[in-house]
């Protein structure tokens, strides 16, 4: 009520004010017999039925105001939730204003996921089409060893290497928004998924001669196929910005809460004032920019992304000239409310014997 007042003082100053001119020019005509006390009376009972069609008026735009919140509120949910008919033109307006947004803003939806659905129809299938000259080539070039120098084919098989790396990112940059229909949580030991990773990317560990070891090995709930893209991902990071000659360790451990896994190289490590945007989308830094080490600023990206619909955790440490230490933790499950580590699960208690 206050609100409606508050937008129709004028109004109402200009009804108060007509009517106390109008009483006044009665009772100042002298052709005109009417008592004071009347002229009072019939004034209040006229500003009775004004303040009854003001509060009639203003629980109708209550009402309107009420459904407008409740679209207010509900956010995205509101999207498709059109005004019902209003009982008034001027309200009517409005209702017709907003509901032919919400039919365009449909409408532009419509298109744009069927555009986008388009467009990830077309990479998935580029995607699996390129892959099949990528292997034709690694045949051949695999042919080809013992009659050609072995430099330029070592040289083809980390070029190969590459394409399909950069292949693997596209195709999974495109499953982002479908990842939940693309995904499979089970209990994996950690040491087989890193092992695969690690033997994937042999040709670039042999071609610049940089060591690896692993220690420890856990059990976590995770999808094989995601971690083991995530781990290619910060495994060709750490390849890159390693010098020749250089190492790269993993190390797994198991925590009360949680169980890591660490990758650190003994590469040139990244500036402290770049470590907090390094998992941006296309954020390159430093190193990227360098003329040797071409980056697209997606790898961490995708790491990170990925992780985080898996529910797991990535975090960076590194020290300028030092290395760079990658970790991702996997935190424990809670099986049927219990707390702690829930790799295995609790065993069933026999029924009391009676």
């Amino acid at each position: 009520m206050r609100d409606y007042l508050s937008d129709h003082v004028g109004q109402i100053a200009l009804f108060l004010l007509g009517l106390i001119l109008f009483c006044f020019g009665i009772w100042l005509d002298p052709n005109q017999q009417v008592h004071a006390g009347t002229l009072l009376y019939m004034a209040g009972l006229s500003v009775l039925a004004a303040a009854a069609a003001v509060w009639w008026r203003a629980r109708r735009e209550r009402k309107f105001k009420a459904l407008l919140a409740e679209r207010a509120d509900a956010g995205l949910n509101a999207l498709d939730w059109k005004l019902p008919k209003a009982d008034s033109h001027r309200e009517q307006a409005v209702v017709d204003a907003y509901n032919h947004l919400l039919w365009a803003h449909q409408q532009d939806r419509s298109r744009l996921l069927a555009a986008q659905a388009d467009q990830k129809a077309f990479i998935d299938s580029w995607v699996h089409e390129i892959k099949v000259p990528l292997a034709a080539s690694t045949l051949l070039l695999d042919s080809l060893d013992g009659q050609a120098p072995e430099k330029p084919l070592d040289d083809m098989a980390l070029q190969l290497d590459a394409i399909d790396h950069y292949v693997e990112q596209v195709l999974y940059y495109s499953r982002l928004d479908s990842f939940s229909k693309d995904y499979l949580l089970q209990e994996y030991a950690l040491r087989p998924v890193l092992d695969a990773a690690v033997v994937a990317q042999r040709n670039s560990f042999i071609a610049r001669r940089i060591g690896f070891s692993a220690t420890g090995d856990a059990t976590v709930v995770t999808d094989a196929k995601w971690l083991g893209f995530i781990l290619a991902q910060l495994l060709s990071n750490a390849l890159k910005y390693t010098a020749p000659g250089g190492s790269l360790t993993a190390a797994i451990e198991s925590g009360r809460d949680e169980v890591t896994l660490s990758l650190t190289d003994s590469g040139i490590g990244i500036p402290e004032d770049e470590l907090h945007r390094v998992f941006e989308k296309g954020f390159t830094g430093t190193n990227g920019r360098n003329a040797n080490q071409k980056s697209t600023g997606l790898g961490l990206y995708l790491a990170q992304r990925l992780g985080h619909k898996l529910g797991h955790r990535l975090t960076i440490a590194s020290t300028p000239g030092q290395g760079t230490t990658v970790t991702i933790h996997f935190p424990h499950l809670a099986y049927y409310g219990e707390s702690g580590s829930t790799l295995a699960k609790p065993a069933l208690q026999d029924p009391p014997q009676p």
